[in-house]
């Protein structure tokens, strides 16, 4: 368990800092295109890099974070109903095969265990239950 931690901490802080080089990049471009258009075309000002940074958090809390209104627990949903519908179609042994596969590759840790069991019963409980799938209830058809 303490390798998987020290994996995951690892890949943690090298997206933080994908994310913060990603963000100065951005800035960066920023400021190039504003100073070399907006003087030229509009006869604006030049700005530094930290004025374009405050340009770009001003636009995103204007026109928002494009995530069509879903907050981060709506996106959840979307991702793991995208994977029911695949998984649906699968037979039993490759729902098996595939299973074994992401176990592997997660190290067999029980927080895997403990999560994919719980996602794989919700799904088996959604599929089963008339009010969660209309479409195999029986006494609801004509």
């Amino acid at each position: 368990m303490g390798r998987f931690r020290q994996k995951s901490a690892g890949k943690i802080f090298l997206m933080i800092c994908c994310g913060i080089a990603f963000i100065a990049a951005v800035t960066l471009l920023t400021m190039i295109l504003w100073n070399w258009l907006i003087p030229e075309i509009f006869h604006g000002p030049s700005i530094t890099y930290w004025q374009a940074f405050g340009l770009l958090l001003l636009g995103k809390l204007l026109f928002g974070w494009h995530n069509n209104g879903k907050g981060f627990k709506g996106r959840g949903g979307d991702w793991k109903e995208r994977i029911r519908n695949k998984m649906a179609h699968l037979s039993p042994e490759e729902q098996e095969h595939l299973r074994e596969k992401l176990r592997n590759r997660c190290g067999g840790s029980e927080h895997f265990e403990r999560h994919f069991d719980r996602f794989w019963n919700d799904r088996d409980e959604k599929k089963d239950d008339p009010a969660q799938n209309p479409g195999n209830n029986p006494s609801t058809s004509l």
